[in-house]
């Protein structure tokens, strides 16, 4: 068991005023020194390598981590240090979800993001990727969540989504029709600390091409959910993500195919379309990120007992499960093709299996907070759909770990459990190499070297 500083007992002055007073003479004995966590005898996954490697002691200064060393090797460890016995356990870097939404998708059931964020860290999701909002609220959102550490993931941004005129979500949309507009877009978002530039259904080739261009220049990542601007120009023209399996599947569908009913469900992959572009993916090392989950739970099969009533689905806010509850009952999805739904979604994962064998490397995202689609314990269900898309369990907390640093840029602060690297760890009572769903058996989360508490996080999202 952990041995962690325990939460003080509620009203209670006379130990609050102890409690302060040691915590005044512990800063004062070590002032100026960051806290020092220690957790011994795990085993860590190295998503790299594929395999978790036995027996390591973790040494953690202030929030990154200072050292990882094997059994016997000598550990400096200060008196005051908190000790996690991780003897039996297994340690991830901490998750990350490639594909959120902290405000438009929240808007209509009346929950803002900061009360969500909470339920990302509970589920041992230590980062999100924000891929398209109205940026000023995605910004106080990204403050928040820096200023609450304990209780938020980080939080990285995206601009708004780039589109056609009129925008097809005209909160969130931010219409670009002239190339000569791209430059002073692209900079503003620099200005609000913008990671990634999103491409959206109605953006032509002219402007996709100049928005790559201009964000890469400054360091930026590209990527879309396309429409209008097809895979094979996007690809070609050197974006680095592609969003929802659609934005591969639509564009490997030969025109003869799309004239055949239920096309979508029996699409033949073998197509020759369908290989020259899942050929190039992999050869122009673009990622594709394909957030299953949503597919399965909004999109198509919200109409199964299994999607919406989910047992994840007990840690979401109240409001928001009655407007999900609205938009179930008002999407009018028939038993009579139910069928064929679940074999369109099979084909995504059927998809989603080719592009990882030829060598793509796949994102894990959720598009959380879609209908049915909760915070952080939506990206648990991501890994299980990769894996039963073909990818090992292994090969599914890559996507959700150093894929998805990579996709952010951040590879050299998160991902990994190396010397160096922000503490973003998540402790798991078993291994999830040997069953996916082990991920979900959390013992501990740590953010930035700081252990969360699991019931506070969960306390912290508003029940109604």
């Amino acid at each position: 068991m952990a041995t962690i500083h325990k939460r003080l007992p509620r009203h209670s002055l006379p130990t609050l005023t102890r409690a302060l007073a040691l915590a005044l003479l512990a800063t004062t004995a070590r002032a100026g020194e960051p806290a020092v966590l220690v957790i011994r005898g795990g085993s860590i996954f190295d998503p790299v390598a594929g395999k978790m490697i036995a027996d390591r002691t973790l040494v953690v200064e202030g929030e990154r981590i200072k050292s990882v060393t094997r059994r016997g090797d000598a550990v400096d460890v200060p008196n005051d240090a908190t000790i996690i016995d991780a003897r039996g356990l297994f340690i991830l870097p901490g998750l990350i979800d490639a594909h959120v939404h902290l405000v438009h998708l929240a808007d209509k059931s009346h929950v803002t993001g900061d009360q969500f964020l909470p339920m990302f860290l509970a589920a041992g999701v230590t980062a999100v990727r924000d891929v398209g909002d109205a940026i000023v609220a995605e910004a106080a959102i990204e403050h928040y969540a820096q200023s609450h550490p304990k209780f938020c993931p980080r939080v990285f941004l995206a601009s708004p989504l780039i589109d056609g005129d009129p925008p097809f979500h005209r909160d969130v949309g931010q219409a670009i029709t002239d190339p000569a507009k791209v430059p002073p877009f692209v900079e503003d978002m620099a200005a609000w600390n913008v990671t990634t530039l999103k491409l959206y259904v109605g953006t032509p080739r002219v402007i996709g091409r100049e928005v790559i261009r201009e964000g890469h220049k400054r360091g930026m990542k590209v990527t879309a959910h396309l429409g209008a601007y097809t895979a094979q120009e996007a690809v070609l023209d050197g974006i680095d993500c592609l969003e929802h399996i659609w934005s591969v599947f639509n564009y490997s569908i030969p025109p003869e195919a799309a004239k055949m009913p239920d096309h979508r469900a029996n699409l033949d992959l073998a197509n020759p379309q369908c290989q020259a572009l899942v050929a190039a993916i992999a050869e122009q090392k673009v990622a594709v990120d394909p957030t299953l989950v949503v597919f399965r739970n909004m999109i198509y099969l919200n109409d199964l007992e299994e999607v919406h009533q989910h047992a994840d689905l007990t840690r979401v806010p109240k409001r928001m499960l009655d407007y999900w509850e609205g938009y179930r009952r008002g999407s009018n999805l028939q038993p009579a093709n139910r069928e064929s739904r679940r074999k369109e979604v099979r084909k995504y994962q059927e998809l989603t299996g080719a592009l990882h064998r030829a060598g793509v490397t796949i994102l894990a995202g959720t598009d959380a907070p879609e209908p049915y689609v909760p915070p952080g314990f939506s990206l648990h269900q991501e890994l299980e759909m990769l894996v039963d898309s073909g990818l090992t369990p292994a090969d599914a907390l890559a996507a959700a770990t150093i894929n998805n640093a990579r996709a952010l840029g951040q590879q050299e602060q998160l991902g990994t459990i190396e010397p160096g690297k922000l503490a973003d760890l998540v402790v798991l009572e078993a291994d999830p190499t040997q069953e996916i769903r082990h991920s979900r058996r959390i013992r501990h989360v740590v953010r930035g070297g700081q252990v969360c508490e699991l019931g506070e996080l969960l306390g912290a999202v508003p029940s109604d």
